[in-house]
């Protein structure tokens, strides 16, 4: 829909420090692609619908770039200047690799590594998984060992077709039947007290705030959870709806969050896009006390979980809300 846009690229940088054996690190993403087919998929369009193409060999593009001929306080710079640049570089889902990886020698035992992917064969999960088993292969390849790694179950392909088959009849009709429920009637839009309109269209200049809380805190929250019965997040996730009705007053909001959609053992290994959006719909009308507002929240929570399965596209297209480009 939108060939140049970066918007579902996943870029990450990661610093390595003492002697790096390149070819070995090379041959561990190699294996890799062997190893998980999303890292060798493409998408191509027949008759009008989307199909997985696996190429039968890895075709993952390894740059390396030597910084050290630059002064000492310039190499940092540039190597962020050329993360930044490939973030912006987007992706051809037909012709692929869908998986990039650079990396920069700023000093004899100093590097930067960058990897960017493609949303469509990969989420954040995926990260933990890679981390892992590029660990273990480049420790074999350095030591001339056969890498420890279990044979994979199962391919994306195989859930993928899975699911497709699962995800009809009576399934479907259940999970659509709780979430026509929960999502049913004239869904509230969030009227935030911003400093200026929404834009007509979307711009992506968005930002992210992080902050940390103070241990403290978060041991208070964790023990305050643990007597309500309900877990840190479900205590976060009511925080946060207070917060949103401190600020807009409206007493039926709406907030979505990212589940890993991995509830089988044999997915939990696997590189490639689980990830689901559920959405935690909660009442907050008759002023209750928080006690009161978690087990809501906690409600919702659980009733979301168990019907995780519905793909969050899928339940838009079924609802068929209003809606807005800003």
């Amino acid at each position: 829909l939108e060939p140049d846009s970066v918007a579902y690229s996943l870029p990450g940088s990661i610093r390595l420090k003492g002697m790096l054996r390149k070819g070995a690190l090379q041959k561990a993403y190699v294996e890799l692609a062997r190893r998980h087919e999303t890292l060798r998929t493409t998408f191509h369009s027949t008759d009008g619908n989307p199909v997985q193409h696996i190429a039968a060999e890895p075709n993952i593009v390894f740059d390396t770039v030597d910084l050290r001929h630059l002064p000492d306080a310039e190499r940092e710079a540039e190597a962020r200047r050329l993360c930044e640049e490939d973030a912006r570089k987007p992706f051809d889902l037909t012709r692929g690799p869908l998986f990039r990886i650079q990396l920069f020698q700023l000093e004899d035992e100093a590097h930067v590594l960058h990897f960017n992917m493609h949303h469509i064969i990969s989420d954040f999960w995926s990260f933990g998984v890679m981390a892992r088993e590029i660990a273990a292969l480049y420790t074999a390849f350095i030591q001339d060992k056969p890498a420890d790694l279990p044979e994979l179950p199962v391919q994306y392909a195989d859930y993928a077709v899975w699911q497709r088959q699962w995800l009809q009849g009576e399934a479907l009709e259940a999970q659509l039947n709780y979430w026509k429920d929960k999502l049913g009637g004239e869904l509230p839009v969030l009227e935030l007290p911003t400093d200026r309109s929404r834009p007509a269209v979307q711009t992506h200049r968005g930002a992210i705030e992080s902050f940390t809380l103070p241990k403290e805190l978060t041991e208070a929250l964790q023990a305050m959870s643990q007597q309500a019965g309900v877990t840190l997040f479900m205590t976060l996730l009511a925080a946060f709806k207070t917060l949103l009705y401190r600020l807009t007053g409206q007493e039926d909001t709406i907030v979505g969050t990212p589940i890993a959609g991995r509830n089988r053992t044999e997915l939990e290994g696997l590189i490639g896009f689980f990830m689901n959006t559920i959405v935690m719909r909660t009442d907050l009308s008759g002023q209750p006390i928080f006690r009161e507002l978690l087990g809501r929240v906690r409600e919702t929570a659980l009733g979301a979980y168990a019907h995780q399965d519905m793909p969050f596209e899928r339940l838009v297209e079924e609802l068929a809300p209003e809606r807005d480009l800003g």
